[in-house]
């Protein structure tokens, strides 16, 4: 596929302070968009937006907690406002879990994933839909998880989350289809970041999922990848696949035809 030019277009992206949000909005920005960068720290969002700067793009950060819905619809607002219509929203924002049996899981912990996974994305495309439907375009990415295809123990919280994700996907875009609006799922592989290390680190794993850190190190990819997914995803090359849940793996180019 040619070179892909985003000038012109607005991107946000949550969970953007660091790991794999931090490189998608690094790769939308070099590509010329203009990125709102979204994330619960103030600090490390500063990184990012520096960065960006560092190498001529333009970004600006936008301190958010994906579960105030109050603070959801300002944040949009401030950022239509700030840098113009938003073409693509990225919902990046995600939370591990617990892992464990559900027995003896805490159900508040298990619950806040899906609060964390569903309704964050839910709450930052709820207020983003109006103006996309209004404007007869744009596009969606929700980050999900390769876990979403599978049926492992002691990883229900994620699991079930990540799997409602692509299903909200596939129904809103079949919702939105009618005004040219795109929304795709992705899996962007198993990356090694400071959360993931922690988490697939601590005694829970290493317990009841003793496998899990070895295959996660064995099969590690870097961030690049889903970065340089969203980014096809963003030019509108892939918009006939609006719905599907996509792989870093998936060959676009044959499945696009």
């Amino acid at each position: 596929m040619a070179a892909i030019n985003l000038q012109g277009q607005i991107a946000a992206v949550t969970g953007g302070g660091r790991g794999i949000g931090r490189v998608i909005a690094q790769t939308l920005a070099a590509a010329g968009a203009a990125v709102a960068v979204l994330s619960r720290s103030a600090s490390e969002l500063a990184e990012t937006v520096a960065l960006i700067k560092q190498t001529g793009g333009r970004a600006r950060a936008f301190p958010l907690d994906v579960l105030n819905e109050r603070a959801v619809s300002k944040v949009m607002g401030k950022i239509g406002r700030a840098l113009g219509p938003l073409d693509l929203l990225v919902n990046n924002a995600g939370d591990g879990g617990p892992i464990g049996p559900l027995e003896q899981t805490d159900p508040a912990l298990w619950w806040h994933t899906q609060e964390v996974n569903v309704r964050g994305p839910m709450l930052c495309t709820h207020a983003v839909l109006p103006g996309m439907i209004e404007r007869r375009r744009g596009r969606i990415i929700n980050v999900s998880s390769g876990a979403a295809t599978l049926n492992t123990p002691y990883f229900s919280s994620y699991i079930v989350s990540k799997l409602a994700l692509n299903k909200m996907t596939e129904l809103l875009a079949t919702e939105t289809k009618q005004y040219g609006i795109a929304m795709f799922a992705i899996s962007p592989g198993t990356v090694h970041t400071a959360m993931s290390d922690s988490y697939l680190q601590s005694e829970d794993a290493m317990k009841w999922m003793p496998w899990f850190a070895p295959m996660f190190a064995a099969n590690a990819v870097g961030p690049e990848r889903a970065a340089e997914l969203c980014l096809t995803l963003a030019s509108g090359q892939a918009d006939s696949l609006s719905g599907k849940f996509i792989s870093i793996g998936d060959d676009l180019t044959e499945a696009i035809k």
